[in-house]
């Protein structure tokens, strides 16, 4: 059923219109356990040493520039520079919410020049979703390191009239009421945590997919989407500056760059928690040589200080360390799960 017209114009930004089926329950919290707005339109950076050795590396960040998975790349990119005494140079290759980015590195040449900046659903869900194109990245990427953790941040356009998530679910519910939430693309963690939220709070609304975050966040700016699920980094500032309205994170706890913001479950929707990682990865077949080097320079560069104070101001949280053979095993059991929760949910990219 189509929800009934919107109190504001809509448009979809892939041209594409109507909701997103959902037949069933999401299990996230089960399976993904696991300050600055930048230009939405900005150039490829080059980070630069003067004393740098050797091929540069491409990072490829599989976003528009200015979303958090950028934000946080960027603020790794310098460290993992100078730990690896190599020019990084960021590169954005956005699409099908990260596939595209995804799959160009896992085809690049296996020779350690080309690498990853990831966001987990990338990896473990996006690839179940392609109709032409399913490839499994839990085996042609190869873990470099994992970056960060972090929960997301409920953000709606300010001229709902809505302070709470009860009064949101109230106005969702209303007669004439048609909600629409936006994402990085289908198969992204805004996307499914949407869905989630629409169902468990029993409020209809139409899915518009862009190309990352940060375009997506745009229009519930400027009141074209009712709301978003966002990473932290792109959201708070926003929020903060008034030009959106952060009503729920989706932790365990709240951030502490937004103390003032419930969590889901003390907000109204008990037992939901959604969270997410970034990590490295490499095309699969590095030698074991160049991957133990790149391991270490990731790692140090996660570990330095600098990374950790970037993050928190973000609202991110440094990832446990651990060999990446663990962080292997554990993206295989979450791409596996993820396989059999989208024929479930016959889930497709659209």
């Amino acid at each position: 059923m189509r929800p009934a017209a919107a109190p504001y114009p809509v448009k979809n930004a892939c041209g594409r219109n109507g909701p997103v089926a959902c037949c069933g329950k999401i299990g996230m919290e089960t399976t993904m356990r696991r300050r600055h707005l930048l230009p939405l339109f900005a150039a490829p950076a080059v980070i630069t040493r003067a004393s740098a050795q050797g091929r540069p590396i491409t990072l490829v960040v599989p976003y528009a520039a200015g979303g958090g998975t950028d934000i946080v790349g960027r603020e790794f990119a310098p460290l993992f520079m100078e730990a690896l005494g190599q020019n990084v140079v960021i590169e954005n290759r956005g699409g099908a919410a990260g596939h595209v980015g995804a799959v160009s590195v896992s085809r690049a040449r296996p020779d350690g020049t080309t690498l990853l900046f990831a966001v987990s659903t990338n990896i473990v869900v996006n690839p179940h979703l392609q109709r032409n194109d399913r490839v499994d990245l839990s085996t042609t990427l190869a873990p470099v390191a994992k970056a960060s953790s972090y929960q997301y941040v409920l953000v709606i356009d300010p001229r709902v009239q809505a302070t709470t998530l009860r009064e949101l679910i109230v106005a969702g519910k209303a007669p004439g009421a048609r909600f629409t939430y936006s994402s990085a693309g289908v198969g992204s963690n805004n996307h499914l945590a949407g869905l989630l939220f629409s169902e468990a709070a029993g409020v209809e609304m139409e899915h518009i997919s862009y190309r990352g975050t940060a375009p997506a966040l745009q229009d519930v700016v400027g009141g074209r989407v009712t709301m978003n699920f966002s990473s932290p980094p792109p959201a708070v500032p926003l929020a903060r500056d008034g030009r959106l309205r952060a009503i729920a994170v989706t932790g365990e706890r709240r951030l502490p760059s937004l103390p003032d913001v419930p969590t889901l479950s003390e907000a109204g929707l008990p037992g939901i928690v959604i969270l997410g990682w970034h990590g490295i990865f490499a095309p699969a077949g590095v030698p074991e040589a160049e991957m133990d080097r790149l391991e270490a320079a990731a790692n140090k560069a996660i570990r330095d200080p600098r990374f950790a104070r970037s993050l928190e101001r973000d609202g991110l949280e440094l990832a446990a360390e651990r060999p990446r053979a663990e962080f292997a095993r554990e993206i295989k059991e979450e791409y596996a799960f993820w396989g059999r929760k989208a024929r479930e949910l016959d889930l497709k990219a659209e």
